[in-house]
C-alpha cells in the first residue's frame, strides 16, 4: 500500500449553506470558476484572483447539474438542465434548451412510472453529473429528481450523450445516480459512477465512435470509508482521480492502479465534487442528510472549500457544436 498524504481544511472558501453545490468548472480564459446549487437552482461565479468577495450568484427557473465550455463561443457555456441541454450567456443568466432529452411518451401521464410518484418520466427527471470526451462529445447522467419523487430514487436513470451535430443518444439506461464520468490520457478507457454501487467503473472506449463496451467493465475504485460513497471527480495532469467520497466527509486521490495516496478531511460530511484551479482543488458539498446524528456536519454543510494539492488539472474538453442553436 503506498503512503497516504493527508490535508486537512478547517473552514470553506465560501460558507455559502446551499443545499446541494455541484459542477465545479474553471472557465481557465476568463479566469472565472462556477458552480450550481441544484436544489435551490443558483449558478455561482467567482474570481480565484480577487477571492470570495468577487461571488456573484444567478437566480435560475430550472435546475442545472453540470456544465461545460463551447469551443469557438467565449460568451455562452453549455448545460445539462432539468428537461435537457441548454445554452446560458456567461454574464446575463439567460438560456435557451437546444435538446429535449424526454421524448414524446415519456411526457404522459405514467401512474409515477417506478418510483410510484411523478405525473411523467420527464417531470419525475433532472440531469445530473456530466463530461465532455476528446472528441467533442457531452455526456450527461440523469437521475430521478429527489424533490418530485420524494426522495424514492430508482434506477429510472440514462446516461445521454450529446454529438456536435446536436445529435441525442441513449448510452445506458437502468442508472441510478450518475457520477464522475471521465476517460483515461490515451481515451482508450471511460470511467463512470453510479454512486450507490459505491464503485466507479472502468470501460473499454472507442473515441472514434464514442461507443462504450458497457459488457466489459471492471472495479477502478470501491470505495472503503465507512458511510461514503464516490460522487464526483476530477482528474490532474498525472492521470489520477480526486474522487468526493459523499457522507464521507474526504476527498481521496486515486492513482492509476485505484489505489488511494492522498486524503483530504473536510468539516462537513456530504461532499459533492472537486475542481481544479492551477493547483488548487475547489471542492462543494451538500447540506447534512443526517443532522441529528452528525451534528458536526451541519456548521459548514453545503460550502465551497480549497486545498492547495500541488499538482494540476488535466485540462478539461470543451463541447464542439457544429450545428446551429
Amino acid at each position: 500500500m503506498p503512503d497516504i498524504k493527508k490535508y486537512k481544511i478547517i473552514e470553506p472558501y465560501l460558507d455559502l449553506h446551499g443545499r446541494l453545490l455541484e459542477a465545479p468548472f474553471w472557465e481557465k480564459d476568463r479566469n472565472t470558476f462556477r458552480f450550481v446549487d441544484i436544489v435551490k437552482r443558483k449558478l455561482h461565479l467567482v474570481d480565484p484572483t480577487v477571492g470570495p468577495s468577487s461571488h456573484k450568484e444567478h437566480d435560475l427557473d430550472f435546475s442545472i447539474g453540470t456544465t461545460a465550455d463551447i469551443e469557438g463561443n467565449d460568451a455562452e457555456f453549455i448545460f445539462g438542465g432539468k428537461r435537457g441541454y441548454g445554452i446560458m450567456n456567461r454574464e446575463t443568466g439567460q438560456s435557451r434548451w437546444v435538446k429535449d432529452m424526454w421524448d414524446d411518451e415519456e411526457r404522459k401521464e405514467d401512474g409515477g412510472g417506478k418510483p410510484g410518484v411523478g405525473r411523467t418520466r420527464e417531470a419525475r427527471m433532472r440531469s445530473n453529473d456530466g463530461a465532455v470526451d476528446a472528441a467533442g462529445r457531452y455526456w450527461v447522467g440523469t437521475m430521478n429528481d429527489p424533490l418530485v419523487v420524494e426522495g424514492n430514487i430508482t434506477d429510472e436513470g440514462v446516461l445521454f450523450r450529446l454529438d456536435p451535430d446536436l445529435s441525442l443518444h441513449r448510452m445506458k439506461a437502468s442508472v441510478t445516480i450518475p457520477n464522475g464520468t471521465s476517460w483515461t490520457l490515451d481515451n482508450k478507457y471511460m470511467y463512470f459512477t453510479d454512486s450507490p454501487s459505491g464503485k466507479i467503473m472502468k470501460y473499454p472506449f472507442d473515441l472514434s465512435t464514442g461507443a462504450v463496451d458497457w459488457e466489459k467493465g471492471t472495479t477502478f475504485f470501491k470505495c472503503t470509508y465507512e458511510g461514503g460513497v464516490p460522487d464526483g471527480h476530477a482528474q490532474d495532469e498525472e492521470g489520477c482521480f480526486w474522487v468526493a467520497l459523499f457522507g464521507a466527509g474526504k476527498v481521496v486521490r486515486v492513482n492509476v492502479e485505484g489505489e488511494v495516496v492522498a486524503e483530504i478531511e473536510l468539516p462537513t460530511r456530504c461532499v459533492s465534487c472537486p475542481g481544479f484551479v492551477g493547483t488548487e482543488l475547489f471542492i462543494t458539498t451538500a447540506e447534512e442528510q443526517n443532522p441529528e446524528k452528525y451534528p458536526w456536519s451541519v456548521k459548514y454543510q453545503g460550502g465551497l472549500f480549497k486545498a492547495d494539492v500541488g499538482v494540476r488539472g488535466c485540462p478539461l474538453n470543451k463541447f464542439k457544436m457544429q450545428a446551429k442553436a
